[in-house]
């Protein structure tokens, strides 16, 4: 009687934690989401703002093999930039969270134009990576681009 006491406990304590495994397809619904309103807002205010407004406090972008780390670096970074007319569009391709439901990272085509400072027009394209990383406000901020 005493083992069967134990496994009604184990089995009760294991399908609690089941229950309390985030949904896996409501968590790529929200990085869809938030990598479109990222998107979205690069084209109406900007590629800086939209940066700053989606980079966590510590978060890390990587430009040409150079790390600027923290919103104090990142901005400092687009301050420095001469180019103008900058448009920088994506949308991820594939997406995977965690399975504790806290981080994520996407991936997917991006193209890239703007001005120098002599009004020729640049243009790039290629491949993005992003990790994202939920904050302990629920929002989703990215740690890494």
């Amino acid at each position: 009687m005493k083992n069967f006491y134990l496994l009604i406990s184990l089995l009760i304590v294991f399908s609690c934690k089941d229950a309390e495994k985030p949904n896996e397809a409501d968590l790529i619904q929200q990085i869809e989401s938030v990598e479109k309103s990222f998107n979205d807002m690069a084209a109406r205010e900007g590629v800086k703002a939209a940066f700053l407004e989606f980079v966590a406090e510590d978060g890390v972008i990587n430009r040409r093999g150079r790390v600027f780390q923290g919103k104090e670096e990142i901005e400092s970074y687009f301050n420095d930039q001469t180019l103008q007319d900058v448009k920088l569009q994506w949308k991820p391709e594939f997406i995977d969270v965690s399975e504790s439901g806290d981080m994520a990272y996407t991936y997917g085509p991006f193209t890239f134009s703007a001005k120098d400072t002599t009004g020729q027009v640049i243009e790039s394209a290629g491949i993005f990576h992003t990790v994202w990383k939920r904050q302990k406000t629920g929002e989703w901020k990215f740690v890494y681009d």
